[in-house]
């Protein structure tokens, strides 16, 4: 078989092998492919992104309920302590005042008829003892301490004979067994002092009370 080139060789196709056409496939795919893949890849972390941040958004907003929370919690504490500290005052006072009473009642039942009440009052200082200390009781420290003194005036007239009554008062609020282990010590001053018009003997009798009581 004779082939005639009429073109002299130039219009002739040339020959298409096999592999040729498979690497020229390969070529062309593989970089789709890859581009496909790294996609993929990109959309699932921006999915996965998307979802975390979701997540962050949710917990910030579940701390920011809490730290109210919190907060609230901390103002009622802090109104507890000092509602807790007031009551302390409160019954405190009131305990103090409770230890007074019978005291009072002591004195108003023992006074001699002989005599007035004209004033009666409550002093307070302050002192330092030494004591054993709590967790080494070997150990004495100064610490400082409350000396109460009750302070009462009486007046009776001139010439009554008022000083025995006044000097038997003293012993019978010494042996008292409410007062007694109570007291440190009782003083007692006389003086002369007006009354309106009228001149009168004044006693003021001090009641000191042990520290600390």
């Amino acid at each position: 078989m004779f082939t005639i080139d009429l073109l002299k060789g130039q219009g002739i196709p040339a020959k298409t092998h096999p592999r040729n056409i498979a690497v020229g496939a390969v070529a062309v795919v593989v970089p789709i492919i890859i581009a496909m893949v790294m996609y993929g890849y990109f959309l699932h972390n921006k999915i996965i992104l998307s979802i975390k941040k979701n997540t962050i958004a949710n917990y910030e907003t579940r701390i920011d309920g809490l730290s109210g929370a919190i907060k609230l919690q901390k103002s009622f504490e802090e109104k507890k302590s000092t509602h807790n500290n007031c009551l302390s005052e409160v019954a405190s006072n009131l305990k103090k005042h409770a230890q007074w009473s019978p005291v009072l009642v002591t004195l108003v039942e023992n006074l001699p008829e002989s005599v007035m009440l004209t004033s009666l009052d409550v002093k307070q200082r302050s002192t330092r003892i030494k004591v054993p200390k709590k967790d080494n009781p070997k150990i004495m420290i100064d610490i400082s301490v409350p000396v109460r003194t009750l302070q009462m005036k009486v007046a009776a007239k001139p010439h009554t004979k008022c000083d025995e009554a006044i000097k038997e008062f003293s012993e019978v609020l010494r042996s008292s067994s409410l007062l007694g282990p109570k007291l440190e010590n009782i003083s007692i001053a006389q003086s002369l002092i007006k009354l309106g018009e009228q001149e009168v003997v004044s006693y003021q009798i001090d009641c000191i009370f042990k520290p600390g009581l």
